[in-house]
């Protein structure tokens, strides 16, 4: 199978960024503000990632850097709030991912600002380009679309008598239609009956399943921080209901699902401490180019697999393999 490659643009002057610098100077520890779409839970990986690779770097938790962490707990009307608080705080920097950098945007031109997971930041206008993103904002692309393709190839060939796909997808979340809108207009899906899925909250999940009960031979589950939030929720249901799963974290398939094909999300997470490494030391977050996924991960849950081919009743429990 092809890993697909991808060009790793990176760089950036030295130049004086006065919020983090003025913090350092005066002898206090620099705050970085850390918004978080999910849980703590949910992602203790994926900060644990990143909290590591600020470590090796020298940036040492309540010893020379502090961090302020706050979670919308999938609740997208929560990132205003966190973001406006940040502000208040005056912390140094703020680190956040997906669409809560649009928040965070609204909020501050002055404070640096890292992101990381974001779908499109320049078709969006959180940055001019990735090679040159200008303002107070630079970060990790995820590039969820470019990979629809792949995940659908995988699909056909898990499930080669493919005739209906259901997908799940957040309405209400906006990169989540995009990747959506790439999956119903992929040639891969010619002939098969597509139906979509939509929830908005945690509460549809169970709606959802039942709507699909029967008429689904696989299900694409769109990732989001809704989905993240819920994964053990959507395998339990999955599980029950016996469409094999297509999810885009490692994650959810350790939760349970199927099968996952996407960026190795804690690798994403150590690149953005390199950010925020290079930002604290003084580079300006205009001219650090916005770096692309180069570590993609192909996740099986063999138990579930196995359960999936011989529609056994009893509870699988996860045990993913590479």
């Amino acid at each position: 199978m092809k890993r697909r490659e991808f060009i790793t643009l990176f760089g950036g002057a030295a130049v004086a960024w006065p919020v983090a610098a003025s913090a350092q100077q005066a002898g206090k520890l620099p705050i970085i503000g850390f918004l978080g779409a999910s849980t703590s839970s949910n992602w203790s990986t994926w900060t644990g990632a990143f909290v590591q690779r600020l470590r090796e770097l020298g940036w040492i938790e309540g010893r020379t850097v502090a961090i302020e962490y706050r979670w919308a707990e999938g609740r997208t009307e929560r990132y205003a709030e966190i973001a406006a608080e940040f502000v208040q705080l005056k912390v140094d920097m703020i680190v956040t991912s997906g669409t809560a950098i649009h928040a965070v945007k609204d909020a501050t031109e002055v404070i640096p600002v890292v992101f990381t997971v974001a779908a499109d930041p320049v078709g969006s206008g959180v940055v001019a380009s990735l090679a040159r993103p200008g303002g107070n904002i630079t970060g990790v692309v995820l590039q969820q679309t470019d990979t629809v393709g792949k995940r659908l190839e995988l699909i056909r060939e898990v499930i080669p008598d493919l005739h209906r796909l259901a997908i799940m997808v957040n309405v209400g979340f906006p990169d989540a239609e995009r990747e959506l809108g790439e999956i119903q207009s992929a040639p891969g899906l010619l002939g098969i009956d597509v139906t979509k899925s939509e929830i908005r909250r945690a509460e549809d999940i169970a709606r959802a399943f039942e709507r699909l009960k029967g008429r689904a031979d696989a299900l694409y589950v769109v990732g989001d921080a809704l989905t993240a939030t819920n994964r053990v929720r959507i395998n339990t249901f999955a599980l029950s209901t016996r469409p094999p799963t297509m999810l885009s974290l490692r994650e959810a398939v350790e939760a349970g699902g199927l099968i996952s094909y996407g960026p190795n999300f804690p690798n994403l997470w150590r690149r953005a401490a390199d950010y925020v490494d290079k930002i604290l030391r003084g580079a300006k977050p205009a001219d650090i180019p916005v770096e692309q996924p180069a570590k993609f991960d192909l996740v099986i849950n063999l138990i579930t697999a196995k359960c999936s081919a011989s529609k056994c009743l009893r509870r699988c429990s996860p045990a993913p393999t590479r």
